[in-house]
């Protein structure tokens, strides 16, 4: 009489005892299966199965078992399973009465297009209660620093103001230039079947003054530095340098994000003057060369027929596509967690969602200027 010891069995033909041991999951069946066909099973008789060492058990694991079980059947061979944990047991019971192919695979339940937008709701609603929180304590943290001049970061004010201002001087220019040349192009057109060529000067100095310096001035601006705040916030909370901030003492709002915010509302008007600047000239180059409005009568025209209140309008927008930009490129920057690939969705949603509310705004502003007769 011998005894078969392997990896996960052990086979005594004395007593015609398997005891089973180890892990019999899906990781090992191969290894189950070929240990369980070298065993040298006895044809007949009483086959005691024992699963007292057995550490863990799925359903790969009991469905050859019990395969082996209806073999040994069979051969009129009559097992009992001893020392078995109640767990293992109702798994086993499972397996013989459906067998393993049978069991259903459960379904996830799809939900219904209502039940995504509900859920999508109250998703960006809790977002939104996110966003107004992440204000309030910016505001606290704001009114802090203000009775506490000292504390203000200074360097990192000037460093802002150098990279989201001095940096995006010349992008500006040229799109803004390049703007100015497309609306002139696409309005001389029709102002030329009319021989009204002169009111090309109306046209552009109201669209660009009023309406396309601010607004495009702050969609180059979301995109360039707005996303370039949440991606420098969101690599510092990867690599745990907030939390560093935090165990020294410095709050991440007094070093990192109002000076952010500040520098960005000080420097897109000035971004937004330098625009309507190069935006002009660009419409008047093209309008010289298209419609032969020469740069004297252009600047004649315009110095009477676009009033003073237009530029404060455009310039009066500038401050708050700031506010928009920065706390949204901030506050999509806090919210980064694990990953890099976290980094590349949060900075793609701060850019749509700066850009989808500088519209909003813009729009909420064309509606009160127009009720004002502005």
């Amino acid at each position: 009489m011998t005894t078969q010891v392997n990896t996960f069995t052990r086979f005594d033909s004395k007593t015609n005892a398997l005891i089973c041991q180890g892990d019999w999951n899906l990781a090992n069946l191969v290894l189950l299966k070929h240990e369980l066909q070298k065993i040298r099973w006895p044809r007949q008789g009483a086959l005691i199965i024992n699963g007292s060492d057995i550490v863990r058990m799925d359903s790969a694991g009991a469905w050859l078992l019990s395969k082996n079980m209806q073999m040994l059947d069979k051969q009129h061979c009559q097992v009992t399973l001893q020392k078995f944990s109640e767990q293992h047991q109702k798994l086993l019971a499972l397996i013989e009465e459906k067998g393993a192919a049978a069991i259903p695979v459960p379904k996830q339940a799809m939900p219904s297009r209502m039940a995504k937008l509900g859920r999508n709701a109250v998703i960006q609603g809790r977002e939104f209660l996110d966003y107004f929180h992440f204000i309030g304590e910016l505001t606290m943290e704001a009114l802090r620093v203000i009775r506490h001049a000292s504390k203000f970061r200074w360097a990192a004010l000037i460093s802002v103001l150098d990279k989201t201002g001095l940096r995006a001087l010349p992008i500006i220019a040229l799109l803004s230039s390049m703007i100015g040349v497309v609306i002139t192009y696409q309005m001389g057109v029709q102002l030329r079947n009319y021989g009204a060529n002169v009111f090309i000067v109306d046209f552009l100095g109201l669209s660009v003054l009023r309406e396309f310096g601010p607004l495009l001035t702050a969609i180059m601006v979301a995109g360039r530095t707005g996303s370039a705040f949440t991606a420098q916030l969101g690599t510092m909370k990867i690599n745990q340098e907030i939390d560093a901030l935090n165990t020294l003492g410095v709050t991440p709002a007094e070093l990192l994000l109002l000076p952010r915010i500040l520098g960005l509302a000080i420097t897109l008007p000035l971004l937004t003057m330098w625009a309507n600047v190069f935006g002009i000239i660009g419409g008047m180059l093209t309008a010289h060369n298209m419609l032969g409005v020469t740069p004297h009568d252009f600047m004649l025209r315009f110095e009477h027929a676009i009033p003073l209140k237009t530029l404060f309008i455009g310039l009066g927008k500038a401050p708050v596509f700031a506010l928009i930009i920065a706390s949204i490129g901030c506050f999509e920057g806090m919210r980064v967690r694990g990953s890099a690939d976290s980094v590349g969705q949060q900075t793609t949603r701060s850019v749509v969602l700066s850009i989808f509310f500088i519209i909003v705004a813009d729009a909420i502003f064309s509606v009160i200027f127009s009720k004002m007769h502005l």
